[in-house]
């Protein structure tokens, strides 16, 4: 049972990674309408799958978090981190830059893992090392942590 459970859709992820996808099946249905030969349009196909794969992978980031664990899952599921409760010195709610970008990066200080927007919260564990779980709820999510620190302590 998680006190918090929230997954925020990455919906720039989807439009720039689902927009081609649908583009690449439209000119390759396109082109076999015309006439042409199936082996001209194999060109489409070595993105489009790369695509059809990464899309699932990252679409979206859901955050729960229990009483003993902060738990991040990107998409699916297949990628994700775990952070125990008992390792959070600290957490507080942040603002990233532009810059940052989406995804799971090596940011300045820390890790980032975001699909969309710029608010995150940023929680620095016992040993140093600092992370920012990007967010569509800052304060619901910091106050989540918090709780659960709390709880722990």
């Amino acid at each position: 049972m998680y006190d918090y459970d929230h997954t925020q859709p990455g919906t720039l992820i989807r439009w720039l990674i689902g927009g081609p996808l649908l583009a690449m099946a439209a000119i390759a249905t396109a082109l076999l309408a015309a006439g042409s030969p199936p082996e001209e349009t194999i060109w489409l196909g070595v993105p489009a799958v790369i695509i059809a794969i990464v899309l699932p992978l990252f679409h979206s980031l859901t955050v729960r978090i229990s009483q003993n664990e902060i738990a991040l899952s990107f998409g699916v599921g297949l990628i994700g981190k775990r952070f125990t409760i008992a390792d959070v010195q600290s957490a507080s709610t942040v603002c990233n830059h532009w810059y940052y970008g989406w995804g799971i990066r090596k940011i300045v200080g820390g890790w980032l893992f975001n699909v969309s927007g710029f608010d995150a919260v940023e929680i620095q564990l016992t040993n140093g090392r600092r992370y920012r779980i990007g967010t569509d709820q800052p304060l619901e999510l910091l106050a989540a942590i918090e709780s659960a620190m709390k709880s722990a302590r």
